[in-house]
């Protein structure tokens, strides 16, 4: 039986298929290029190659979009004619626990496969996506450090592993040991956007924007290229540092060059998108119909019980855009999952429907009840997706509502917490003297 390049078997490939599907994990590992051509090819010349519609199947799940859901769900019937090897059937297991709504059985179920398989990088860098989809900071740092001492740099991919390492040790706040590990990483593999993004993280928690401007800028070259998967989210930590920074015209035209200039319909850079125009609402920017063509591309991907992170983020476009029966929909989704069993519809009742009804509250100009909603919400946000930065628009948004609704001593206090993490942040200071007036 052949093997891939890590040493790990693969079933019902010839040596063909391997190279394409090498091609395919590459660009997966790098987040770079197209892995669905090579995959297809490697299909088309071993229709029996397991893994190659394995990795095919976690490309779609992972992309948290419904339609995707569903061809991964008719991609895992097709393997049910296939022999399948151990590690593989292990594999089909977890798309099974992911794909039908139940991402943390997945993750975990991946925790004991890495131990009896750990040089699977696809299992790795799927554990390590669903981590970071469900919020789980102590897992997006330990998968990878459970993995690490079984690794070396002779083995292909180690770097990848460094990169993980990074973002999980930001997202658990060892700034300084995940700044190291992401230099590391790409001082092995410069084209590694998830390292980049892991520093990009650092310099955007620690308050830092002048520095995360120089380094976005002096990488450009490997993180901004068109091929790149994950260029719109890298853009958008560039646009966060020019609002710390008090430049917010620059944020916005970041936003119509490279963050919408294509049109993206990814849920990915559509969360971007409406993050981003949110914050500049936020600060009193005019971002005119933008709101209309984001909300048009949202109208598929929410359904109030595929994954609640992007509804309460399409709820952003859709208040923006002023259409009420879209906001209704989710709303109604979200409320209909209260007696459901799977994970999903628990994170969009318990968080994902405080979220859009605290936003809601903020758009109509009703302060109280957002700050009503928010200030439960910011404490049970990091139970269903997103990174600390992303999240963090919450406490913004509090924060704001505080401010407008008059409620001097709390607008102080949550602009003083802000100002704390942030001290170099122009807009937080400019926050700050406004909760003081």
């Amino acid at each position: 039986m052949p093997f891939d390049r890590q040493g790990n078997r693969l079933s019902g490939a010839s040596p063909t298929a391997i190279e394409h599907y090498q091609r395919a994990l590459e660009s997966f590992n790098l987040y770079r290029g197209d892995p669905f051509a090579p995959l297809e090819e490697a299909i088309a010349e071993s229709p029996g190659f397991a893994m190659a519609h394995i990795l095919k199947a976690y490309l779609y799940a992972t992309s948290t979009e419904p339609a995707a859901n569903i061809a991964a769900q008719k991609i895992l019937v097709s393997t049910q004619v296939l022999p399948l090897s151990e590690q593989e059937a292990s594999h089909v297991a977890v798309l099974r626990s992911l794909t039908g709504g139940d991402w943390t059985t997945a993750a975990e179920s991946l925790d004991f496969h890495c131990c009896k398989f750990p040089h699977d990088l696809v299992a790795i860098q799927c554990g390590h996506l669903m981590d970071f989809y469900r919020a789980n900071s102590r897992n997006l740092r330990d998968r990878i450090a459970r993995a690490l001492p079984q690794w070396s740099a002779e083995i292909p991919g180690y770097s990848l592993l460094l990169g993980m390492y990074a973002f999980g040790l930001e997202e658990c706040g060892d700034y300084g040991r995940a700044e190291q590990f992401g230099h590391s990483a790409l001082e092995l593999e410069p084209f590694d956007c998830w390292a980049h993004h892991a520093v990009a993280h650092v310099l955007e928690m620690q308050g830092r924007p002048a520095e995360g401007v120089a380094w976005m800028h002096d990488r450009e070259a490997f993180w901004a290229e068109e091929e790149n998967f994950f260029k719109v989210h890298n853009w958008w930590h560039r646009a966060l540092y020019h609002l710390d920074l008090g430049e917010t015209e620059k944020a916005l035209e970041i936003y119509d060059g490279p963050i919408r200039r294509d049109a993206s319909v990814m849920a990915l850079d559509l969360v971007d998108a409406a993050a981003l125009l949110w914050r500049l609402v936020l600060l009193g920017t005019d971002v005119g119909e933008r709101w209309q063509e984001l909300a048009d591309c949202w109208e598929p991907h929410v359904d109030g019980h595929h994954y609640p992170f992007n509804d309460w983020h399409g709820a952003m476009a859709f208040l923006g855009a002023n259409r009420p029966a879209a906001l209704e929909r989710i709303g109604n989704c979200l409320r209909a999952g209260r007696d459901s069993h799977r994970e999903v519809c628990r994170w969009g009742w318990e968080t994902g429907l405080p979220l859009v009804e605290g936003f809601s509250a903020f758009w109509e100009r009703d302060y109280a009840s957002a700050v009503r909603h928010l200030h439960s919400a910011r404490y049970i946000a990091n139970t269903f997706g997103g990174s600390h930065a992303q999240r963090d628009i919450i406490d913004w948004t509090l924060a704001e509502a505080t401010i407008r609704l008059g409620q001097r001593r709390q607008a102080e206090a949550f602009a003083e917490e802000r100002l704390a993490l942030k001290p170099n942040s122009t807009v937080t200071r400019e926050m700050v003297a406004r909760a003081s007036r």
